[in-house]
């Protein structure tokens, strides 16, 4: 990507990514402000937050196993993971601290969390009751626990609250690399869904379209020429010929650094296209990703089986993309989220059922890591919520507030219009995030 003229790229490079990305269609006002874009310098020192979420509800019991609760293997004589030892083989955790160990799929991420680079906070989520994956979703993203009326999402708000100087926001200031904008990023800050940096939705005859609402494609020249020509004054066809440019600059020919490989699929594709964005330089704040596949009803398995695949490309992708940026983690904070967890207790078809409390999962150079965070209520059956489900110790708001306000310096005054109907307390923060 850095073969493309950077002026070029910004000026003209977001204005192909947002309408190859199947996203909001943008009018002459992000084209203007692609426009002064193109004043920035060579480098953006912009701090980074990606964010990934685990659409589903994750395992979080099984991500980061509680070997030392006896109450755990109570409940899942079948689908549960061993204590580490010798003779637990594959299915045996790996340890993190003598009471909570890592699902052996994700063995990629230990050496990270020994390093102190990654963190675990368990026992987190939302206080909501709701089994929803719609409702849970819908409601974690716009970054409140009942209020279905608020409109925008926590991390475009999250955008409008950085102290920055407006005028050197960058066109790619945040990106979600997904068909449409997520709930997240919904909002009047401006925002590009990228569904693959790969495909610009470009036709065989090097003509721009554009996927609509409807997956019917749209002659791009014919909807946005005449605007390029008035907002950039002249430079419509220089705008389309950037394309051309953009061609060899696709993530194939991309090479990860530090000899870091990234897992076929969607998912390790997203994030290899991220590191490649952020390496670009080209002003990314805030990058967004998801998986699904977590909804594990049945035969889920232990150390073996559909969730540990799940898990194991989830933790490969999260290794590579740290490998990948190298020294630029210090800059950036990578945070992953599910709607809910799962119940305690295994089901009938060897699967787990819609829970509450899960995991969360904090890396970078920022963060606090070799540590799992939160106060940890136990499995007993006195101290499950509702009587079948892990309990919600950690609020997921106290996580996202603390990234914002130690990642972003966003002032705690700012964070009842972050989080509406929330009162953030520093005093609740797990102090995962390096002071």
């Amino acid at each position: 990507m850095m073969n493309v003229n950077r002026r070029i790229f910004l000026k003209q490079g977001a204005l192909a990514f947002v309408c190859m990305g199947a996203g909001p269609l943008w009018g002459p006002r992000f084209l203007r402000d692609t426009a002064f874009a193109a004043e920035l310098g060579s480098s953006i020192g912009n701090k980074t937050l990606i964010c990934i979420f685990q659409r589903g509800a994750v395992d979080g019991l099984s991500m980061v196993v509680p070997y030392g609760d006896s109450h755990y293997y109570e409940n899942r004589h079948e689908i549960s993971l061993a204590a580490p030892s010798s003779t637990a083989g594959d299915n045996g955790v790996l340890d993190l601290d003598g009471y909570f160990g890592l699902h052996p799929a994700l063995a990629p991420l230990l050496p990270l969390y020994k390093q102190g680079h990654l963190a675990a906070i368990q026992a987190c989520g939302s206080p909501n009751s709701s089994r929803s994956h719609f409702d849970s979703q819908d409601l974690m993203e716009s970054g409140v626990d009942e209020d279905k009326g608020v409109a925008d999402g926590w991390l475009n708000r999250l955008l409008g609250s950085c102290p920055e100087d407006a005028a050197k926001k960058s066109a790619f200031r945040a990106v979600s690399m997904t068909p449409v904008i997520p709930r997240s990023l919904q909002g009047e800050q401006d925002s590009l869904a990228i569904r693959d940096l790969d495909t610009f939705g470009m036709a065989g005859d090097g003509s721009v379209t554009m996927a609509g609402p409807t997956g019917t494609a749209t002659g791009f020249e014919s909807m946005y020429g005449s605007a390029v020509d008035t907002v950039l004054h002249g430079t419509a066809r220089e705008s389309f010929d950037a394309l051309d440019m953009l061609k060899q600059a696709r993530t194939a020919n991309y090479q990860p650094a530090n000899g870091a490989s990234y897992p076929l699929g969607t998912f390790g594709r997203n994030l290899k296209q991220i590191a490649q964005l952020i390496k670009a330089n080209v002003g990314v704040q805030v990058a967004f990703a998801e998986v699904d596949g977590w909804d594990t009803h049945a035969n889920q398995g232990n150390g073996k089986g559909q969730l540990a695949l799940r898990l194991g490309a989830f933790s490969q992708a999260l290794a590579a993309l740290h490998q990948d940026l190298g020294d630029r983690m210090a800059d950036v904070v990578v945070v992953t989220m599910s709607e809910f967890g799962r119940a305690v207790r295994q089901n009938g078809n060897r699967g787990t059922d819609h829970g509450h409390g899960t995991c969360f999962f904090t890396m970078g150079g920022s963060i606090k890591g070799g540590k799992v965070y939160g106060d940890w209520p136990t499995l007993a059956p006195d101290k499950l919520f509702q009587n079948r489900d892990l309990a919600v110790t950690t609020d997921f708001r106290d996580v996202f507030g603390e990234i914002c306000a130690r990642h972003f310096n966003v002032p705690m005054s700012a964070m009842p219009q972050l989080f509406p109907h929330y009162a953030v307390d520093a005093q609740r923060f797990r102090n995962f995030y390096k002071v």
